[in-house]
């Protein structure tokens, strides 16, 4: 990336455990942490992060297995990439900075890891905004044909190795241009410098493994976690607003704001007229979301 896309941000590798975890942090305020979705890098935040470091600390990191922080081998139980272990390093990044309370926004896999987050550590998210998905349980629970066909990634990449990882390995970057182009709004939003970020770490050795790893975790260990949190009635305590696109397949599939508020106690969300990649399809917007609903923190 070109120092212009984060100005002001200073990068840190933060060790937590098993992995080496590569973060941005930038201005001065309440803090905000930012995560990444797939198949990106928190370069995907670029055309926000330098407007909300007016306004807060902002820490956009990269997941495990994401950018450049560690890729871990595959597991039987798939555990190394649950999003237990992720809201982990979350957690861990955060204190590293000194901060034990924080708000988030997170999109997609990041998305994911942030439910988990406000379940396993629920004191310390302070407000949460996740962006274009609906709870991962309820989402394989309502599969439908139309799901199945629109988001069959999640199918194919949850096959036991080596197939999908072969597949990727194959040609990496067609495998992240296909997938991010077939969307609603092709590769048109994404900035060449962000682009030629993803495409420079998902043909990093050991990414196609982490990718399909993090999947299969969704698939399995994580739905356990999910269903036992079911049936505790535990819910996402924190002030939750959710955003979609209103052309993406989440918004087409699934009532999302509906299945957020059997989720969470505090609920609000809109439709955004866009599709799955709201940072970068709609980023003004989500600006003035974000500014509007963490503006509003009064932890």
């Amino acid at each position: 990336m070109t120092p212009a896309m984060f100005e002001g941000f200073a990068l840190h590798d933060i060790d937590h455990r098993d992995v080496r975890l590569r973060a941005r942090r930038g201005g001065d305020g309440p803090p905000l942490l930012l995560l990444h979705g797939h198949p990106q890098t928190h370069a995907m935040w670029h055309a926000v992060a330098q407007p909300l470091a007016q306004r807060f600390s902002v820490v956009a990191m990269d997941l495990r297995g994401r950018g450049d922080s560690t890729r871990l081998p595959a597991s039987v139980d798939h555990a190394l990439y649950s999003k237990r272990a992720m809201a982990a390093d979350a957690v861990a990044v955060m204190r590293y900075f000194g901060f034990e309370r924080f708000a988030v926004c997170a999109h997609d896999r990041g998305a994911r890891v942030a439910h988990r987050l406000a379940l396993d550590h629920p004191d310390a998210p302070t407000r949460m905004m996740l962006l274009d998905i609906a709870p991962t349980l309820a989402m394989y629970e309502g599969t439908t044909e139309a799901f199945a066909r629109a988001y069959w990634h999640w199918f194919f990449l949850i096959q036991d190795a080596p197939l999908p990882e072969r597949a990727i390995e194959a040609d990496p970057l067609a495998w992240l241009r296909e997938g991010m182009g077939r969307r609603f709004a092709g590769l048109g939003p994404f900035a060449p410098q962000a682009m030629a970020e993803y495409e420079r770490c998902i043909a990093m050795a050991g990414s196609a493994t982490a990718m399909c790893e993090d999947y299969r975790a969704s698939a399995t260990i994580d739905l356990e976690h999910d269903r036992a949190d079911r049936a505790r009635g535990h819910r996402v305590q924190a002030p939750l607003r959710v955003l979609w696109g209103a052309q993406g397949v989440v918004g087409h599939c699934f009532d999302a704001l509906g299945l957020w508020r059997d989720a969470a106690t505090d609920v609000s969300g809109a439709a955004l007229d866009c599709g799955h990649y709201i940072a970068e399809e709609r980023p003004a917007e989500l600006l003035a979301e974000m500014l509007s609903f963490f503006g509003d923190d009064k932890s």
